[in-house]
């Protein structure tokens, strides 16, 4: 007896090799086999006669095998046959298939499907998919089709599995199975006018209509998503039923940093912080995503968030993704808490700082084991580092708060571990501040994100002008050099981003491959210097470079000891010159939509007027990135195009997940993502543990060990 818990080893008709291969998709189970859906559908549902038949289109016949032979033709080897029906005859192909002689033979009956081609000789069908029939079943209604005839699944072909295959082991498998138990409860079935789930499996792998095949897959889309609602709000529950530190708001410090400010806060920078204090006042733990633009101001309103912690005595830690970003909070917080008695270290694991309360805001550098030691002994307020805060010996006194810059950065799994690291086997958990500047569209937050709570900054600083952004031709690069020229002169800087450091192997055995071929920092920045602005100071930053040398290059930009900075993706996030008003990117289309945005965000940081400007590597005057970004003003329209063109596996890490596909595709659909949210709140409010619904919760444990939310 076959049930979805059946072991595909013990299932007949699947060889050693194909178990093996089968292992390696993760399939272990008669569950994960029926659950590998396909990836879409080819419709050979209408049988056409042979008289009837068009030329270029995909078609569906039934006829008999009149003959059937092999060619050598040129060293190919084909295989031929002519098919028969009432109306008349046509030629069917097959090139590297010789064995199908001995499988199809003259005065077989068989429906064929696939490709018509028109050649000089007529019309004749190329590589068609072929089922035999039974000769009493010709004109039945009830043809028992996989192959032809019908709409079929075609599956992804990886590990070299044939949809043919794949097919006639599911449809084995779907005939023989017994009961399958539905996990969803009925009246959520009724409610939202689901298919059930063995009607839904039967119809997604061998649907009677495209009509059916969508239902199916609304069904299975609605189902995982639920599934993955249900494991994220459960994990929120669990988390807020964790003991942490309520922190008072200490208001006199508040507002006398707030005071200490050389700008105003935004409105929505106060009502960001007022909610983030007022979430600290919680014995529960703070789980909050601080989501705005480029240069809304974000690290102001952490600095806050780690000034209320400290005044309660306890110490923060401020973690980025990169050293370069680390090394600017650094000098930051150094900066903006030098009068308030505020010790901050930095550990990046390649260069230690101290900026002692004694040392009136300028840092020293210690060894890192004394930084460690001053950390663990509660001198340390703040500790700023990259991933080398959560590995090896470091360790707090009484951490406070954990924020975690550019968190999509971390990947959805450590997020989560980020905190059970941090517990430092005390019986409370340090209150948690996300941020990012890639702005997430609402269904990623409401599910990938959904044990956070949101808050966002859509307002700008005043006075910052929109970044005019344009898609320039090889045919005026030379006057885009003009303009830059012109800005410097005004007193202004510039950004050249390229795609990679170095031109690559085949680049340099090219005897005629231009600077322009190359994109590559190290080759634009020789010809930058020597040809198109020898009198100009230019500088070269990329992330080979030694820590201190990266270090020093881009301290002397924003000290405008240089005019341009040719630099790779390395300053990408988080590196503030408000001076540059123009950042030019070569090779515009090996970027992601999103890294192109956070480019654009280096400028446009003070009063001054800025330019994007985007060249492509094929000298093509567009391409889909680089007008979505020209379309888009703000970090939120471009996630949401980011969200269209890429999809939802490649953002934020959640590819490698383990969420399903299906599931990737439906976070497009909102509409659905606020639907099953909310049934997975109602079902948890009246029934937390599941113990009404022991299918769901069995279907929810089987997900969470494949979904690696945590």
């Amino acid at each position: 007896m076959i049930t979805l818990d059946s072991d595909i080893n013990f299932l007949p008709g699947i060889p050693t090799v194909y178990r093996k291969k089968l292992k390696n998709l993760e399939i272990n189970k008669v569950r994960d086999l029926l659950f590998y859906f396909p990836t879409r559908y080819q419709d050979f549902s209408k049988l056409i006669e042979i008289k009837n038949i068009p030329a270029n289109q995909d078609v569906s016949i039934r006829g008999q095998i009149l003959e059937i032979k092999n060619n050598f033709i040129r060293r190919y080897k084909i295989t031929s046959a002519l098919i028969s029906d009432e109306t008349g005859n046509i030629k069917a192909t097959w090139f590297g298939q010789t064995y199908l002689s001995k499988i199809l033979k003259k005065g077989d009956w068989v429906i064929l499907a696939g490709k018509t081609v028109q050649t000089k000789s007529g019309i004749h069908l190329s590589n068609p998919i072929y089922e035999k029939i039974d000769p009493q079943e010709f004109d039945s209604n009830h043809l028992n089709l996989m192959h032809t005839g019908r709409i079929i699944p075609i599956y992804s072909q990886s590990q070299k599995l044939s949809s043919r295959w794949i097919r006639k082991i599911i449809s084995g498998i779907l005939n023989e199975i017994s009961d399958i138990n539905e996990y969803l409860p009925e009246n959520i079935i009724k409610e939202h006018n689901l298919l059930d789930l063995k009607t839904a499996l039967s119809q997604v792998h061998f649907p009677d209509s495209m009509e059916k095949a969508k239902l199916a897959q609304q069904r299975f889309a609605f189902d995982e998503l639920l599934v993955l609602e249900l494991l994220v709000i459960k994990e929120k529950i669990k988390n807020s039923a964790q003991d942490s530190i309520a922190f008072p708001i200490k208001l006199e410090a508040v507002q006398s940093f707030v005071k200490s400010l050389p700008f105003p806060l935004t409105d929505d920078q106060k009502k960001a912080v007022w909610r983030i204090l007022k979430d600290m006042e919680s014995p529960s733990p703070m789980s909050r995503l601080l989501e705005g633009d480029v240069g809304s101001g974000k690290t102001v309103v952490a600095a806050i968030a780690c000034l209320n912690v400290i005044k309660n005595g306890y110490q923060a830690a401020f973690m980025a993704p990169t050293e370069i970003l680390a090394i600017q909070h650094f000098k930051t917080l150094s900066k903006i808490f030098a009068g308030f008695n505020i010790n901050v270290g930095l550990l990046t694991g390649k260069q230690d700082k101290f900026m002692s309360k004694k040392l009136k805001g300028q840092p020293i550098e210690i060894s890192k084991k004394k930084l460690i030691e001053k950390t663990e002994e509660g001198e340390i307020n703040i500790l700023v580092g990259t991933h080398a805060l959560i590995k090896g010996k470091v360790k707090f006194k009484d951490l406070g708060i954990l924020i975690i810059d550019e968190q999509h950065r971390f990947g959805v799994a450590q997020r989560a571990s980020l905190i059970k690291e941090r517990k430092q086997k005390k019986t409370y958990v340090p209150h948690l501040l996300s941020m990012t500047a890639t702005p997430i569209p609402r269904s990623l937050a409401l599910t990938v994100y959904g044990d956070l709570d949101l808050t966002i900054i859509k307002q700008m600083p005043e006075g910052r002008k929109k970044i005019i952004t344009q898609i320039i031709t090889e045919e005026k690069r030379q006057n885009t050099y003009d303009f830059i020229a012109d800005e410097i002169k005004s007193g202004r800087q510039a950004f050249v981003i390229c795609p990679r450091i170095q031109e690559n192997k085949d680049q340099k055995e090219k005897k005629n491959s231009s600077w322009e071929d190359v994109k590559s920092a190290t080759k634009v920045f020789c010809h930058l210097q020597e040809k198109i602005f020898p009198n100009l100071k230019i500088a070269l930053l990329h992330g080979k470079m030694p820590i201190k040398e990266k270090d020093k290059t881009m301290q002397n930009f924003k000290d405008k000891k240089y005019d341009i900075l040719v630099s790779t993706s390395v300053v990408e996030v988080g590196v503030d010159v408000p001076n540059a008003t123009v950042m030019m990117i070569e090779g515009a289309e090996r970027f992601g939509l999103a890294q192109l945005h956070q480019f654009r965000g280096r400028v446009g940081r003070s009063q001054y007027q800025s330019y994007c400007f985007l060249f492509l590597s094929d000298g093509s005057s567009s391409n889909e990135r680089s007008l979505a970004l020209v379309k888009s003003e703000t970090g939120f329209a471009v996630a949401q195009k980011d969200l269209e063109i890429r999809g939802p596996g490649e953002i934020f890490g959640t590819k490698q997940s383990g969420i399903p596909d299906i599931v990737m595709s439906a976070l497009k659909d909102i509409e659905l993502v606020e639907k099953t949210r909310q049934i997975a709140k109602e079902i948890l409010i009246s029934d937390q543990h599941l113990k009404k619904y022991p299918e769901l919760s069995k279907r929810l444990n089987s997900f969470k060990e494949k979904v690696h939310l945590e």
